[in-house]
């Protein structure tokens, strides 16, 4: 087996392998001098609690990585279970509607002055803190200056499909 094709092989063994890992679904929001863009987003994790912060993962070739660079400020703004049309919306895939739409849903601001999902089961809003590229994807690390949460069910994303996590 070559390099190549052992590589392919992991590559493959690991994207399906990724099918089993369930993960919330989150919309990143930015305002700002670059503009304002979203984009749906399944890898997000906490990093710290002291300081509050945040990851989230980014293909380098969005749009919304040269944003989230120049405005320094975003909401990770985690779906609850009715706002699968507001994944669809920001992962470029609407049922109804234009892609990267805002208008698809209510949004506010808090304190960065990012837009912020009303209705999502939690919300974060950060200051830029830093980013590291890894692959094909920016990690981009959020200082949290403001969280808030519902007590309603999350999106989850399983195995190629959402589902609701209650």
């Amino acid at each position: 087996m070559t390099g190549t094709s052992a590589m392919a092989d992991v590559r493959d063994e690991f994207v399906a392998g990724m099918r089993n890992a369930a993960t919330g679904v989150t919309v990143v929001a930015t305002d700002g001098h670059a503009g304002r863009f979203a984009q749906t987003v399944s890898a997000m994790c906490s990093v710290s609690a002291d300081p509050p912060t945040l990851v989230v993962c980014v293909n380098r070739r969005s749009p919304v990585v040269d944003a989230l660079a120049t405005n320094a400020v975003f909401s990770v703004n985690v779906l609850a279970a009715d706002q699968v049309h507001v994944s669809d919306t920001f992962a470029g895939r609407p049922s109804r509607g234009q892609p990267y739409d805002f208008g698809c849903a209510s949004w506010t601001t808090l304190t960065t002055g990012a837009p912020v999902l009303v209705g999502a089961a939690a919300t974060f809003d950060c200051r830029l803190v830093d980013t590291v590229d890894s692959g094909t994807h920016r990690l981009v690390l959020g200082a949290v200056d403001k969280a808030a949460q519902r007590t309603v069910d999350p999106l989850i994303y399983l195995a190629r499909e959402y589902r609701r996590c209650r």
